[in-house]
């Protein structure tokens, strides 16, 4: 094929795709699949502690809502719920220390535990859950 040749069916090709762009059509793209391609690879979701209403939460709702991601492994240094010997030293602090820790939030910990609604009542809940279970004999407030 000879350059004359290929450069006029070039030319003609982009015409023909410039003219059918400029009056409007263009060429069919799947939306599903294109917002399946730019999906986040991520998503975030909200939710309060358990399903049950701030202020209203279970110290086991909040235990598993926020607490046990590190409390129930030992990460980053927690005191691990179970292991009495963890928590022997805490629990000399009382519930009124160790809620003062929580609240304010301590060394990796953020305050109220990275749950931003947590009332006092539900911080304590959770601190008497997770104490009771490493040894402890905690009440709740009233």
């Amino acid at each position: 094929m000879s350059n004359a040749r290929f450069a006029m069916l070039a030319l003609t090709g982009m015409v023909a795709a410039s003219s059918a762009f400029a009056l409007g059509s263009k060429p069919k793209a799947d939306d599903e699949a294109v917002n399946a391609r730019i999906q986040p690879v991520a998503q975030l979701s909200l939710a309060s502690g358990g399903g049950a209403a701030a202020g209203n939460r279970t110290g086991e709702q909040m235990f598993q809502a926020a607490c046990n991601a590190c409390h129930g492994t030992g990460a980053l240094g927690a005191p691990k719920v179970g292991n009495n010997g963890d928590w022997a030293p805490r629990l000399g602090k009382g519930l009124d220390g160790l809620l003062k820790n929580a609240t304010n939030g301590i060394r990796s910990m953020p305050p109220k535990g990275g749950v931003a609604d947590a009332t006092e009542a539900e911080l304590a809940r959770a601190i008497v859950y997770m104490a009771n279970k490493s040894g402890g004999s905690l009440k709740e407030p009233k």
